[in-house]
């Protein structure tokens, strides 16, 4: 005895987009908040150029020294003589020292910044530019 499969209702020929677009929604949310956004940072330095870079740990804290010798502890004004109290006061949980400091500063600005930071039990990162980056103007 054959089976008959066959039924008086018409095949469904359209279907709704909504939740196909709902789908497509929900993966660009995905990944607008999963991948990594570069911070912008206020104070502007001329990094200097490197052929690769280390990543960063999320948490950290910023130290700038700027081209006239200026300190900076996350945005902040600080005279070299506070330096290690502010990085003291500011450091908190963070154990890394990120140092974005300009390709004009010196090499005994840079030292007393990681002599500060080597007081703290810090790891001090160096913030460069890759060298096949186009400096932002």
């Amino acid at each position: 005895m054959p089976l008959n499969f066959s039924t008086s209702r018409k095949p469904l020929t359209t279907f709704a987009l909504a939740g196909l677009a709902d789908i497509v929604l929900l993966l660009l949310i995905f990944f607008l908040l999963t991948s990594s956004f570069i911070p912008q940072f206020g104070i502007r330095v001329n990094l200097p150029r490197v052929e690769a870079g280390a990543p960063t740990q999320a948490r950290y804290v910023t130290v700038v020294i700027t081209e006239d010798g200026r300190f900076y502890v996350e945005q902040q004004q600080v005279a070299r003589e506070d330096l290690l109290s502010t990085l003291r006061a500011v450091r908190g949980d963070r154990n890394t020292l990120v140092l974005r400091a300009d390709r004009k500063a010196t090499v005994d600005q840079f030292a007393y910044v990681a002599s500060a930071a080597k007081a703290l039990g810090m790891t001090i990162l160096m913030a460069t530019e890759r060298a096949d980056v186009s400096p932002r103007r």
